[in-house]
């Protein structure tokens, strides 16, 4: 057969096939035309489940006359004029060809009058080469675009329409998506001449909670917790859901990427791993988030439907993503249980955050007190606590309903999921004293109580229910004492004031932290450190002296789990340990190199292995912004669980400067 150029029509109905899917599909695309063009209110009516009609109309910037014709031409658009728009595309539509594929399987009339036009005018495309009409009309400034008869003149796509019930649920999910993705803009739906939802625009100064709560259920709010991390161009926010509220479906995952819908699979996979540890397998993570991302730095014309994207840097924003859903979880289960009971003054001490367990790790001290206490609450039956790491389980205080009306937190229901619900909301007073008892060998029944703060790279919050004082630095802290003692306070916003036996000790955290990663790091110099391998190999240009360092080593580089393959003149990082996964590995691989050429080749392995060590445990530690009580506890207990007998006593002697109170006593007499 020969060659030849297919009619408009039917080029168009072949378009249309990715284009027009079913009525969910016209109504985004014209949805999102309404808001390129600027509009702050979008008017949906829907007919017979959108198979009969879909009126959009908005209050936007319109089209001019001399437009409109060309409005319903395929590959015609405003939005981009060259190449360098298409690599940096900040507009929901760019492609030209929505409106010419619709109107070829339907009846389409777009009527519209921009502000500087004094009338209005339709135009509508008929025929075998879909010639544009246009006539007068009367419309207010914005458009309106009509879609009569989906798929009329296409039977055997029609057919495959479901039910109007079902259609119109694809429609309104799909504009429950819409409308929180853009807080600004108000959002009509009505089927059938019913009002069906409205969405009305949050004020500048308003909060998006609203509107929030409404397509997400009050459930989805109470158990909230805002994200707010920024990295250089990248930005996540939003709210994602503690495992308590955790969902059967995956129903409630919201994600836009530049106010773009998104159901892409890397930003999908890195959410998973940080509820990884979190949720049961049959239990799905519920959250809205929001990524903001230099537009030169995604391709969004990857799909036809534009629900993925491709990140030039992939490997950073997986992890960031995954970082920040892993620390603001971690975050709330330690802050949860770290909370003051506000009648009794009490602690609420049940530890629910562990850090990740690996093959190497040392013995819990804290579960090893659980173990030992028969009565703990939340123990489960037949021995060990739901601190177990082969469980996703966590054990957590639970809060009825009169104790939320007490703290004005909101309840966490049975705990977190996948844990049996107590018969008794919250544990007996005399089985969390001795509990406590058990954990603190010296009382200290007379010490203030605070709560602890958030960490400093993420903004966590329950919304309104939350009191004040946990966004606030506290400076008494309320944890039991155990080998290196009793953390009290932040001092001078980097300084670790602790208690331990009759004394007060001062420790800067800045060498703590040190001390943590280089205890992280002891299983190098045995077994070796489990590795971790990298969603993307990280590709780095290395010259040949450098490839050969790498051959050298290899051994020395697998102990702390850091694989690296040279290929020609350029090192492919295939895994590095769980420490290292959040460290810039552009910058951090040449200084390995560097590292690794000042090692003397007359020494010992070993001795290459406790160098290793003591230079990893530096570049692990980062100068720190002030740090918060939550994070001096949290170091504290690490190093416990990572020292142990005369090195824990070493460090002590080493890392802390007792407090002489003498002169002080001396003047608070003689006043």
């Amino acid at each position: 057969m020969a060659i030849e150029i297919l009619p408009a029509r039917l080029a168009n109905q072949i378009a249309a096939g990715e284009v027009v899917e079913r009525p969910a599909s016209v109504v985004k695309e014209l949805v999102e035309n309404s808001i390129d063009a600027g509009a702050t209110r979008i008017d949906v009516d829907i007919e017979k489940g959108g198979s009969k009609l879909i009126r959009v109309r908005d209050n936007g910037g319109g089209i001019s006359k001399a437009d409109l014709q060309l409005a319903l031409s395929r590959h015609a658009t405003s939005k981009i004029h060259s190449l360098d728009d298409l690599e940096a595309i900040m507009s929901l539509g760019f492609r030209g060809e929505a409106l010419a594929s619709i109107s070829s399987v339907s009846r389409l009339t777009i009527t519209s009058r921009p502000a500087d036009q004094q009338e209005a005018w339709s135009a509508f495309a008929e025929g075998r080469e879909m010639a544009v009409n246009v006539k007068p009309a009367a419309h207010p400034v914005g458009c309106t675009v009509e879609v009569v008869d989906l798929f009329f003149n296409t039977p055997a796509r029609r057919k495959f329409l479901r039910t109007d019930k079902t259609e119109f649920g694809h429609i309104d999910e799909l504009l429950r998506r819409i409308a929180l993705s853009r807080f600004d803009i108000t959002i009509n739906l009505r089927h059938n001449g019913t009002q069906v939802r409205q969405y009305r625009r949050v004020p500048e100064n308003g909060d998006p909670l609203r509107r929030v709560k409404a397509i997400c259920g009050q459930k989805f709010v109470e158990h909230a917790l805002r994200i707010d991390l920024h990295h250089h161009d990248m930005a996540l926010t939003g709210w994602i859901c503690t495992p308590a509220g955790a969902r059967q479906q995956n129903d409630m995952q919201h994600c836009f990427v530049n106010q773009r819908m998104m159901k892409d699979k890397l930003i999908n996979h890195a959410i998973r791993q940080g509820y990884e540890q979190s949720l049961a397998q049959d239990q799905y993570a519920a959250f809205v988030l929001y990524i903001d991302v230099d537009p030169h730095q995604v391709d969004v014309n990857v799909h036809p439907a534009k629900h993925e994207v491709r990140f030039h840097q992939a490997r950073l924003v997986h992890d960031f993503i995954y970082q920040a859903i892993y620390d603001g979880l971690q975050q709330a289960l330690f802050s949860e249980d770290h909370s003051v009971d506000p009648e009794t003054g009490e602690v609420r001490e049940a530890v629910t955050y562990q850090p990740r367990a690996s093959a190497t790790a040392k013995p819990n001290p804290y579960q090893q007190a659980v173990d030992a206490f028969p009565d703990y609450p939340g123990k489960r039956e037949g021995g060990g606590s739901s601190l177990t790491t082969s469980s996703r389980d966590t054990a957590s205080y639970q809060h009825d309903a009169s104790d939320r009306s007490r703290s004005g937190r909101p309840s966490h229901g049975s705990g977190w999921p996948g844990r049996p619900s107590a018969p008794s909301s919250s544990p007996s007073k005399q089985a969390t004293q001795a509990y406590q008892a058990l954990m603190t060998p010296q009382s200290d029944a007379g010490a203030d109580l605070g709560e602890a703060t958030p960490a400093r790279s993420t903004t966590l919050s329950h919304f309104d229910s939350v009191p004040a004082t946990i966004d606030t630095a506290s400076t008494v802290a309320s944890t039991g004492q155990s080998g290196l003692g009793k953390v009290l306070a932040v001092v001078e916003q980097h300084y670790v004031l602790m208690s331990w036996g009759e004394g007060l000790w001062l420790a800067d955290h800045h060498r703590l932290a040190c001390w943590r990663h280089q205890g992280a790091l002891q299983p190098a110099l045995g077994e070796g450190l489990v590795t971790q391998p990298l969603l993307i190999p990280q590709r780095l240009s290395a010259s040949e002296e450098e490839c050969q360092r790498v051959i050298q080593y290899q051994a020395l580089l697998g102990q702390f789990g850091i694989h690296i393959r040279p290929k020609g003149q350029q090192l492919m990082v295939m895994s590095v340990c769980q420490p290292l996964r959040q460290h810039n590995l552009q910058a951090f691989i040449p200084a390995l190199l560097d590292c690794l050429g000042g090692l003397d080749p007359d020494q010992s392995h070993t001795d290459h292995s406790a160098s290793m060590c003591s230079w990893l445990a530096k570049q692990l530690t980062v100068a720190s912004d002030p740090v918060s009580l939550a994070q001096a506890v949290q170091t504290v207990s690490d190093i416990e669980q990572y020292w142990q007998g005369d090195a824990l006593e070493k460090g002590r002697q080493r890392y802390f400067k007792r407090l002489d109170l003498t002169s002080v006593i001396e003047a608070l007499q003689h006043d």
